[in-house]
């Protein structure tokens, strides 16, 4: 008989396989984890009470071959837009009016009035459109009047049109707000704002509505620039990154990706977006260049270079920290538990800061009582686990993240001001992640910027609990009268209404 032949491996390679499983083993969790599972990372012990644990070993269903069916169908031919002499589009006659008459400035008695100038401007609540019609009445001055010595005399009178956010264009303060606002805030194409138009009656053509939107961007830029000078003006940052696709003018069709660097300022509650076109270390060089204070990130390693800068201190971020071990979890659940026991026992203390509202001195005091002996306890068990696990595990892998990155999160202990993690910026990107989702891409990088510029200025109305609506239809309003220099004066953080608007502006209360 002829004999079977075994053949072993040394230790070394079957430590080798053993982690080269583990790691598929955690990946394919991972995958299983980001289709069917929750995306919560809240961390519960074992040992609650009232916690049931099913194991459900359901096996998903192939899905059913897609049958698919040709259609053809005929549409009414849609009549061509007419266009006046002048090249703006007729407002519908049927649209309720608002007449508002503006007499000049100048003494009118004695004056023959000879006609009067109507100007329409097409205006919007959410739900109900109407025109606002500023009449302005023409008088004649009487002959005896005029003075023979001078030349240039008006024969006619007639008062000024008030300053309007589009000069010459038809949409009102509170149209365009509406628009940007649902663009940036509600996340709707222009082509759906537009079919939504449609249902009340007025018809805007998209390619007019993007017009619209580049002009209103363009006149709240000295805003955003003031916003811009505040925030990277501040000592104390959080900084991150998140894709966006641009439409690529080279290639019809194909989208390139790039990047919103979003800074946020916690203590002036001020947030700033600006579109690169890469992930490079040329955008977040030349945004922080004259930077002075502690920057907080995630661990994207191009933040690293600052660490040569002696006037920037890194601060990391907890949470990002805490996403490794509950991913590891199930490659090694006690170390992970246990990892994630402490860092809940952390964000306990940030909990109880924030319910009593503490300012920094006082946050910081606590964290000195409370945190730093549960951070100290905590690094000491890393340190103790990371000679027991294999590096390529996920558990080993986890480990070593938090302990290069120590000095960077304990940061937070040093400095009041210092948040634990950077969520709350992270929540300020993710109107332009579900923004993402519908609109799909910008149209090109100056397309990308202005979206930069609404996303700035909507997400520090959000921060400052300020109606968005209401401070916009405020800023397009006053905004073509304000000096430049006083811009900063109608920043959401500064903003105040005025106490009396004319009639025509204030007709309803944006509530």
């Amino acid at each position: 008989m002829q004999e079977t032949q075994q053949q072993y491996v040394s230790i070394e390679e079957y430590q080798r396989l053993q982690q080269d499983y583990l790691l598929l083993k955690h990946q394919f969790e991972q995958l299983k984890r980001m289709i069917f599972g929750t995306k919560s990372e809240r961390f519960v012990p074992d040992s609650l009470p009232g916690q049931l644990s099913l194991d459900l070993n359901i096996e998903q269903a192939a899905p059913a071959p897609v049958q698919t069916e040709k259609i053809s169908y005929d549409r009414k031919k849609h009549r061509p837009i007419q266009i006046t002499p002048h090249g703006r589009l007729p407002i519908d006659a049927s649209l309720p009016r608002r007449r508002f008459e503006i007499e000049p400035q100048e003494d009118t008695s004695g004056m023959k009035r000879i006609g009067e100038e109507i100007t329409e401007e097409l205006d919007y609540r959410p739900g109900s459109f109407w025109v606002n019609q500023y009449v302005r009445p023409k008088y004649a001055v009487p002959q005896q009047d005029l003075d023979p010595s001078t030349e240039e005399q008006p024969g006619v009178v007639i008062a000024p049109l008030p300053s309007r956010p589009i000069e010459k264009g038809i949409p009102s303060a509170g149209l365009l707000a509406y628009i940007l606002l649902s663009k940036t805030a509600d996340h709707l194409p222009l082509y759906r704002i537009g079919k939504m138009f449609e249902r009340q009656g007025v018809s805007i053509p998209a390619a007019t509505m993007i017009d619209w939107f580049k002009a209103t961007c363009n006149l709240v830029k000295p805003l955003y620039e003031a916003q811009k000078r505040l925030v990277l003006g501040a000592d104390y940052l959080q900084m991150d990154e998140s894709p966006i696709k641009v439409l690529e003018s080279e290639t019809k069709g194909k989208t390139h990706r790039g990047y919103m660097w979003v800074c946020r300022a916690p203590v002036q509650n001020l947030v700033f977006f600006s579109y690169n076109s890469g992930r490079t270390a040329e955008a977040p060089t030349e945004l922080l260049k004259n930077f002075h204070g502690t920057l907080q990130t995630d661990g994207y390693s191009v933040y690293e270079m600052f660490e040569r800068r002696a006037e920037i201190t890194l601060a990391a971020c907890l949470a990002h920290a805490r996403r490794k071990f509950t991913e590891a979890q199930s490659n090694d659940k006690a170390r992970a538990d246990a990892v994630l026991t402490k860092i809940q026992a952390l964000y306990e203390v940030e909990r109880s800061a924030k319910e009593k509202r503490l300012n920094a001195p006082e946050r910081l005091a606590l964290r000195q009582e409370l945190s730093r002996p549960i951070f100290d306890e905590l690094g000491e068990y890393l340190k103790k686990e990371l000679l027991e696990v294999l590096p390529k595990t996920p558990i080993g892998q986890a480990i070593a993240y938090s302990l290069n990155r120590w000095k960077k999160l304990e940061q937070f202990l040093f400095d009041g001001r210092v948040e634990i993690d950077t969520n709350l910026l992270e929540n300020k990107i993710r109107p332009l992640a579900l923004g993402r989702k519908n609109y799909l891409f910008a149209g090109n990088d100056e397309a990308a910027q202005r979206l930069a510029i609404a996303y700035s200025l909507m997400a520090s109305c959000k921060i400052n609990d300020i109606n968005p609506h209401t401070w916009l239809r405020d800023v397009l309003f006053r905004l073509p009268d304000m000096p430049v220099n006083q811009v900063e004066q109608l920043l959401p953080h500064n903003w105040k209404p005025l106490e009396v608007y004319p009639e025509w502006f204030a007709i309803e209360d944006d509530g």
